[in-house]
């Protein structure tokens, strides 16, 4: 906890800060502020418990993702199968509750899932293959392997009245929802990991020049490995919190997922160059996205509303990211 306030308080220096410098530093936040202010003055509702826990409650999922796959894109790759992935693993889990108990079912959903996202770090990381082939040709290839195993059926679990699965999806410990309180532990560990140890500091350097990387003694390979890991073990985070509230699962659950997760990540800032970005603004990343989604709903808008806004969040996100690596913000008007 201690790295991570003072990572935080290091990046609120702004003396000596141009304007377009602190935009580029500080801009999420400014986003974040604005938002809330805008929606809370449109809608009375939007600032109600209810409302931000449900707020919360959204953001959980996309987001215990998105911190996996922050990884992912500061070094340098992308991962598009996280949303067939969800969906693999929220049916594996929910089927297995009733035919080995749900501890079983847990274990073996998270082995399977790992498995998967080895596959994906081996081709990447090892066999140096295109990260965006690789992960677009893995979202339907895991979808296909989902719809076999089910037979195109959806599945439930059949007593959902007497099982602790609840407790990741349902409950609250210490006041605190489990699926926001499992989102908050795992994006502390993840910034303090990212930002404090010498594996997140090579995972910096191999997104942001590889080449370099490679002539400094860094195994490329198996820190590229190594982060595709990390990101089917978030997403098997986030299956094990969507099963567990829903009881069930249809084959497409994670549907789209992917679009949600990296317009978060980008959004928070990190580059699609790779090289740059940050635990802590992801997570405000995917707080905003999460309260424009509940924003637009409140105000009435249409629910296909939410992804043309998202669209346009990725387009300015990135030229903004790009715009500004190259010094041209204001220029390329």
């Amino acid at each position: 906890m201690k790295a991570l306030v003072e990572s935080f308080k290091s990046g609120l220096n702004t003396k000596d800060m141009s304007p377009l410098q602190f935009f580029g530093k500080h801009g999420i936040s400014v986003a974040f502020v604005i938002c809330v202010i805008t929606f809370s003055l449109a809608s009375s509702k939007f600032l109600s418990a209810d409302n931000l826990f449900t707020v919360v409650m959204q953001a959980s999922i996309i987001g215990t993702i998105a911190l996996g796959v922050t990884f992912v894109v500061i070094g340098g790759n992308l991962d598009l199968s996280v949303g067939s992935l969800l969906s693999f693993s929220t049916v594996l889990v929910v089927d297995l509750h009733d035919k080995v108990d749900p501890g079983m079912a847990i274990v073996l959903m998270f082995l399977f899932t790992l498995l998967i996202g080895s596959v994906n770090g081996y081709l990447i990381g090892y066999l140096r293959l295109n990260s965006l082939i690789v992960t677009l040709g893995m979202l339907s290839a895991i979808q296909g392997i989902t719809l076999v195993y089910t037979g195109g059926k959806n599945v439930d679990i059949a007593d959902q009245e007497n099982t602790w699965f609840t407790f990741f999806g349902r409950e609250e410990l210490l006041g605190i929802p489990v699926p926001a309180l499992i989102f908050i532990v795992l994006g502390i560990t993840l910034q303090i990991v990212l930002v404090k140890t010498g594996f997140g500091r090579k995972i910096f350097a191999i997104g942001g020049n590889d080449t370099a990387a490679l002539f400094s003694g860094l195994r490329r390979n198996r820190l590229v490995f190594s982060t595709y890991l990390l990101s089917a073990f978030t997403t098997a985070c986030a299956a094990l919190i969507l099963g567990s509230r829903v009881m069930g699962s249809q084959n497409n659950v994670g549907e789209g997922y992917e679009l949600l997760v990296l317009a978060g990540v980008i959004l928070g800032g990190t580059s699609l160059l790779g090289g740059s970005g940050s635990i802590v603004r992801t997570i405000i990343g995917v707080l905003i996205l999460a309260l424009i989604q509940n924003g637009l709903l409140l105000l009435g808008y249409p629910y296909y509303t939410q992804w043309l806004v998202t669209w346009v969040v990725i387009i300015v996100a990135v030229w903004l990211d790009i715009a500004a690596k190259r010094g041209k913000l204001l220029s390329s008007f």
